[in-house]
Formats: structure tokens, C-alpha cells, sequence
């Protein structure tokens, strides 16, 4: 069975908490506060229902699901480095071109451009030293041949 949906009604009552960015049928986006404020109080032993609970949040309408959730991103955040932070508004995936000046864009090209020579002329070693290295051990082989005919 999936996660459990939220109704309208229940999105609206999440919306109002002062700890919920972004609500959704089937998500939460907490506040960076909440993340920190819950990580520290878990920390000193508090159970999650109980600090949901004191955070303004109906923790059976959340689910023990959500909660064990919860409970496993904070630990997981505090090993990142980067801490609570949000990782999915940091520039991740496609990079967005909407709204740039004409300045960005040329720059943009211009590091594309720079990108791109620089990985022709790795291509260009890499087959150089393909070449080589198969004449090489062509010269090898010939060599070991007429060693043996030699011997003959």
C-alpha cells in the first residue's frame, strides 16, 4: 500500500504551520528552523511525536511512516556537510537559461566553447596515444617473428 494522501483539508491545516515551506497531496517541504530544531531536540532524547507535536503538528495525521522519515533525513543531514540546506534548490540538473542577460548568456557560450576544446584536445591525446601505443607493440610483434625465424 502507498504513502497516505492528503486531503485538502489537511493541506490547508500544514500550510498554516509556520514550519512547512511547501505542501503537497503527498509531501512536506519543511523549513530550514524546523530541519535544525528537530535534529537538536531528537538529539537530546525527545520522541518525534512529541516534538511535532510541540512544533504545531497533528503527528497522527502525519502518519509513524512520515515521521520515521523524518527522523531518518535529520540524521542523515547532519553527516552531510552541507547541513539542513535544501540540496534540491541548489543548481542541480539542467541549467536554467530563462531570464539571463545577454552578458550571461555570452559567458555561458564562452565557457561552453572553452569546455569543449579542451575536451577535443584530450581526444586528440588520448587517440595519439592509441596510435602509438598499437604501433608499438606492432613493432613488438614483428620483432618477436623474426626472432623466431631466426631461430629456425
Amino acid at each position: 500500500m502507498g504513502q497516505k494522501k492528503f486531503t485538502p483539508e489537511e493541506q490547508g491545516i500544514l500550510w498554516a504551520n509556520q514550519y512547512v515551506e511547501k505542501v503537497s497531496e503527498t509531501t512536506i517541504t519543511y523549513t530550514q528552523e524546523f530541519r535544525e530544531r528537530f535534529a537538536m531536540e531528537y538529539a537530546t532524547g525527545k520522541f518525534p511525536s512529541v516534538i511535532l507535536s510541540e512544533c504545531g503538528f497533528d503527528h497522527k495525521m502525519l502518519g509513524k511512516k512520515r515521521q520515521n522519515g523524518i527522523v531518518r533525513r535529520m540524521k542523515a543531514n547532519v553527516q552531510r556537510p552541507e547541513g539542513f540546506s535544501d540540496k534540491r534548490k541548489e543548481s542541480s540538473g539542467r541549467p536554467r537559461t530563462r531570464g539571463l542577460t545577454d552578458a550571461e548568456k555570452i559567458q555561458r557560450l564562452e565557457h561552453q566553447v572553452r569546455y569543449l576544446k579542451q575536451e577535443n584536445e584530450f581526444l586528440k591525446k588520448i587517440e595519439f596515444l592509441d596510435r602509438q601505443a598499437e604501433t608499438e607493440c606492432k613493432r613488438k610483434q614483428s620483432r618477436k617473428k623474426n626472432m623466431e625465424s631466426s631461430k629456425k
